[in-house]
Formats: structure tokens, sequence, C-alpha cells
């Protein structure tokens, strides 16, 4: 057994008492087992102090009739801590050494795959102990353990399985309760059930999440007014670590205390290589404040990069060396009496810069003259003063005339040669029959993550290195400045209109113009041109679906 000297727990009621009895029984039944991940596998599981004290205060902290006072757990902290082992370790406590006869115990998760990973350490635990593995039969195809001298088994369920079949838990081990999208397999598992237990407990682990609508969120506030005193629940045993909200998150010192495993588990260098990239690039900075600091973003919406990397394409853009380059355009009409915004990207001339040379991006605005100056001084933008020094353009009357951008991309046209202009229809379908009338390629494109994602995270690379040349127009930067970035599945992003706190109908115009950008070297080819239209996520041949079932790169 380590040494720790134990605190009672200020959460402990005045009726109830520390049995140090049943707590070293807990302790010692753990620390009899071994680690199985890493350079830690077949080691002895000894506790450190932070696992200790969770353990001496679940399991020693009684009530008057003998029975544990706390049957809900919760377990904030970030990754690189050992709660997984933590946890598979307190769930084969339940499963052998709580003398409860048919006792069912649960790992629970978003989807089994995770759920599976507790279980599978709990299943590395009992093949190293000589005792346990004589006590208990793995099946793996079943996903379960069974302790025969009590009748009893540790299973690793979906989300649908425990969430149809009744089920009367001794134990729940709720994996990464920020994975849960509602709050259905909680109630189930950790509200709803354990009705006929006399001392059920529930261990919920999870690291922060950035959804604050969700059930995670939920019981995470839960946990923090307990902890601070607002609330009180004598059977909910709060664990939450996490910086304060003044913390500096780039300093060592704070890493350090947001992890109580730092040092131990994980060293410095890990951090520190993590932060490196983090600091620079705030997608980055989102996971490394999420999952190294345990500390809870906005429900997917978030600053996309710094604005000190976007600054470093203020370059001097020469139009006149311009003239007759490629160029692709981004169409944002938004409303008629908003902001409009005209996008041109002028890729590498050469292809084979593709991936060293800069992207050059001119842009275009209008805003309708007669609502300027109530405009500036209700919003504080500085549309007059853009128009005076040429960055902006107004069309006479209270909306925009679209008739003024449909002469401006001609005479546009004139100077380059504007291979293809994507634009969003919501608003534009009419001037894009227009400008294809003048034989423009007009190619309609998706406001969803399936057609933005992918260039927008190609402008983020480009802007990383410092390959996105603007020429410093200040429209164009206090809209990327007030851009808020939406991460939905698979890591899919786009920049988000109804979250950032002004226009971006220009960085959306670049977004759309960089597409067809990247998809310059789409040439001729045996069969015809191929082209693809971002708005349906179709691809074309001579303007028609291609149907052959071939991979995009065979198209090519």
């Amino acid at each position: 057994m380590s040494k720790f000297i134990y605190s009672p727990s200020r959460f402990m009621l005045p009726t109830s008492h520390y049995c140090e009895r049943h707590a070293d029984y807990a302790v010692a039944f753990i620390e009899n087992l071994q680690h199985t991940k890493g350079e830690w596998a077949g080691k002895p599981f000894r506790l450190f102090p932070w696992q200790e004290q969770i353990v001496r205060d679940i399991f020693g902290i009684l009530k008057p009739n003998g029975k544990r006072q706390f049957t809900q757990c919760f377990v904030e902290v970030c990754k690189k801590t050992g709660k997984s082992e933590l946890a598979a370790a307190i769930a084969l406590f339940l499963l052998c050494a709580d003398r409860e006869i048919g006792a069912e115990i649960y790992g629970v998760a978003n989807d089994r795959k995770q759920a599976e990973i507790v279980h599978s350490a709990a299943c590395d635990m009992v093949v190293q102990n000589a005792t346990l593995s004589k006590l208990c039969k793995i099946i793996p195809s079943q996903r379960r353990i069974i302790f025969s001298p009590t009748r009893s088994f540790y299973a690793a369920m979906s989300k649908e399985v425990a969430t149809k079949f009744g089920i009367n838990p001794h134990g729940v081990v709720f994996d990464e309760l920020l994975g849960q999208t509602d709050r259905k397999l909680y109630d189930t598992m950790v509200n709803g059930a354990s009705a006929a237990r006399k001392q059920p407990l529930s261990f919920i682990i999870t690291t922060a999440g950035n959804d604050r609508t969700s059930i995670c969120y939920e019981v995470h506030q839960k946990a923090v007014d307990i902890l601070e005193g607002r609330k009180s629940d004598p059977n909910f045993y709060p664990v939450v670590f996490c910086p304060n909200p003044d913390d500096d998150w780039t300093s060592p010192d704070v890493w350090r205390r947001v992890n109580p495993s730092y040092g131990k588990i994980v060293d410095e260098e890990y951090y520190q290589n993590f932060y490196n990239n983090a600091k620079s690039d705030p997608a980055m900075e989102i996971q490394f404040r999420q999952f190294f600091l345990c500390q809870w973003t906005n429900a997917g919406i978030d600053k996309w990069f710094s604005m000190d990397k976007y600054e470093k394409g203020n370059k001097p853009v020469d139009l006149a060396a311009l003239e007759g380059r490629v160029a692709f355009g981004g169409l944002d009409l938004a409303s008629s009496d908003d902001i409009a915004a005209f996008v041109l990207i002028f890729p590498p001339e050469d292809p084979d810069d593709a991936e060293v040379g800069d992207y050059i991006v001119v842009p275009y605005f209008w805003i309708p003259r007669d609502n300027m100056e109530q405009r500036v001084r209700k919003d504080g933008v500085h549309y007059d003063k853009w128009e005076r020094d040429g960055f902006l353009e107004t069309t006479e009357g209270n909306i925009i005339h679209y008739s003024f951008i449909e002469q401006k991309i001609l005479e546009l046209s004139e100077k380059f040669n504007i291979h293809e202009i994507m634009f969003d229809r919501w608003g534009a379908l009419q001037m894009a029959q227009n400008l294809q009338d003048c034989d423009f390629k007009m190619t309609p494109f998706g406001q969803g993550f399936q057609a933005l994602s992918q260039p927008s995270k190609e402008l983020h690379r480009l802007i990383l290195d410092e390959r996105f040349i603007h020429g410093g127009n200040p429209v164009l930067r206090w809209m990327f400045e007030n851009v808020k970035l939406e991460t939905g599945a698979a890591g899919n992003i786009k920049p988000t209109k109804k979250k950032s706190r002004e226009k971006i109908d220009g960085v959306i115009g670049a977004i759309m113009a960089l597409d067809g950008a990247i998809r310059r070297e789409d040439a001729e080819i045996v069969g015809g041109l191929v082209t693809y239209n971002s708005y349906t996520g179709e691809w074309l041949r001579n303007g028609e679906p291609i149907v052959e079932k071939k991979a995009k790169k065979n198209w090519l």
C-alpha cells in the first residue's frame, strides 16, 4: 500500500463516518493489480495521491447503516492522467471484491469501441493477476468478464443496447461523458437504474467538452457548484481538475496543477511539444485547452487562427502584374441591404509551385449608400473611411444594386483571366445566370461542412505558411478577425456567419474562390473536362455527373 495520510473529505455528512478498514480494503485490492499500458505495463498499480483520495472517499465514507454515502463519482480530468486504468480497477473491485451477489457491472460510453477501452484494461488486469485469472472467465465475443464466486459480470455495452434492455447495475463505469449527444444513456444507466441495489456506484470519467448544452456540461456544472458551495448532494462525489478563468494557459505551472499525474505518467516535454504547435495554431490551441488543461470551450465555436499569422500576408499586391493571370472568384451576395463580396484569388502561375507558391487575394465589397452613415454610428464600423480609401464601394439607394456588381465583374474580366466563379446560390441565381450568359463559368457552392471544410482547412494552412497574400486590405482583415469557427463531426470545420461577431462575407468569398484555385489542375482528360460542383458534391465531366465508380484521383 502506498504511503498516504488521509484527510477526511469535506463532503462527508455529519452523520457519516470514515471507515479505515473499508478504505484500506479497496486500496489494497487495487494495488494488487498491475498496470496494462506503455512503460507501466506489468508494474504494480500504485495509486497516486489524488487517485487514492478518491478511492478512500468513495469506499471508506459510510452512512450510519454501514452502506456507502456516495453513489455517484464524477471525475473530470485531462488526458494522460491514468483515469482509464483507475476506472478499470474500480470496475474490478465492484465485480470481485464488493461482496455483491449477482452484481451487474456495466462499462458504457457513446459507442462500444469507447466502452471497450476501460473494459480491455480490466481484462488485462485479470489475466495478469494469478488469483483473479482463476476466479474470472473472460468471454471476448460478449465483451464480458464473469466472476464465478458471486455469479457477477462486467460487460462493455453500446449506447443502443444499454437503452433497450432492463438492467439492474451494481456498478456503472461511464467513460468520456463528453461524447454524449443527448441525456438518454446517462439517465438510463445513472439516474434510472440500481433501484434494487443497496450501495450502487456510478463512476463517471471524462475530459472537458465543448457543448454547453450537453449532459456532460450539466453534470460538470453540478460538480463545480458543489465544489464551490453553491449546491449540495450528499450522494454525489465531485472531482474537477481545471484552470481558473484567469489562469495563463501557456504556463507550465498551470499545466502541472491541472494534471495531477504530471511528471509521473506524462512529462513536461510532452506538454511543451503540443503547446509549441498550439501557440501558433488556434485550432490546436482549442484541443490543447480542452484535452490537456481540461478547459471547456464554446460549443464547437472558436477563433480560427492567430491574426499575427494573418498579418504576415500583408505584402504589396501589384494589380498591374496580375493582368492576364488566371484567377478564381468567390461571390457572396448576402442580403441586398447588407454587404456583398466578390473575392478573386490568383494561384501560383506554375502548378508545380502549388505547394510552395503564394496565393494572392484581391477582394471587392459593396454596401448601400443611403444607410451607410447610420450603420457607421450604430455598428462602429468604418464603412465611410473604407469608401474614401477605395476599399469599399457604395451603390445608390438603401439596397445593393446587383447590376453594379455584374458590371464590375465584367470590367475585371477584361484585366484578369477569371477561370471560374463559385457562388452561394442564395440570392445570387439571377446574377449567376446573367454572368453565365456572358460566358462566365459559374459553379454553385454549398455552405455546409461538406463544401466548406476542405477549402477552409487549406486556407488555414496557407495563412500559417504565410502564403495567403492580401495586401493588408482593411475590410478583409476586419472580416477575418470576426470569424468564429464551427467544428462538426469527423473534424470538419467551417466559418459560421451566425456565431461570428460581425460580417464575414469576404472570408466566405475567399474560401469559395480558393476551392476553385486548388482544383485548377483539373485539366482536359480523355472523355472531356472534369469539374466539381461544390453545392451538390458531384464531380462532372463536360457538365454531366460522373457515374463511374472510380476514385477521384483516377478521374483527373
